[in-house]
């Protein structure tokens, strides 16, 4: 039996519509890659991000990280886990001698220091993050120098969204 029978044969799927619940936040099912190059949030030079989740609630955010340079993005620290998968390209951290590449998921446990890195010859990587808590930029010696956490995702966005001309509220499908 298909979903579409399921639906119409069972009855008590023949009610169901969404959550079973009327305070659930609803669902996102959106495109990943965008075809709008405008719903990319500039994070640095040939940097991006696209945000797919936004969770204020448990802060949390979901986005995709598009680079187009190579060399070093960052030394951050995660407090919380975080999850990637590599979509497209490849990119290591120079604390450790593994590489992530095209299909690969990465596991980065509360407490890991890391400096990101695209190599020279990736024109373009893309990597998918679900990211809990918050990231904390450090400096060579490991001093803070900034974070972000889901609230200055969503400040990037809205400025971002009303500069380009989709309105500052376009960020607001992707808050929960």
């Amino acid at each position: 039996m298909d979903s579409n029978e399921l639906a119409t044969e069972v009855p008590m799927y023949q009610s169901f519509n969404g959550s079973a619940h009327p305070l659930a936040p609803k669902e996102i099912a959106i495109a990943a890659v965008p075809e709008d190059e405008r719903v990319w949030v500039p994070q640095a030079e040939g940097v991006w991000f696209r945000p797919l989740m936004l969770n204020t609630m448990q802060g949390q955010w979901c986005n995709l990280l598009r680079v187009r340079r190579a060399g070093i993005l960052s030394r951050h620290l995660h407090p919380a886990p975080v999850h990637g998968y590599v979509i497209k390209g490849r990119w290591h951290y120079l604390e450790h001698d593994w590489v992530a590449e095209t299909g690969s998921y990465v596991f980065e446990p509360p407490g890991e220091i890391h400096t990101l890195t695209v190599p020279s010859d990736v024109p373009e990587m893309i990597t998918f993050f679900n990211i809990s808590g918050c990231m904390v930029y450090l400096d060579k010696d490991n001093k803070q120098i900034g974070f972000e956490d889901v609230f200055t995702k969503i400040d990037m966005c809205r400025n971002h969204y009303a500069s380009v001309g989709l309105g500052d509220d376009f960020v607001d499908q992707f808050v929960r």
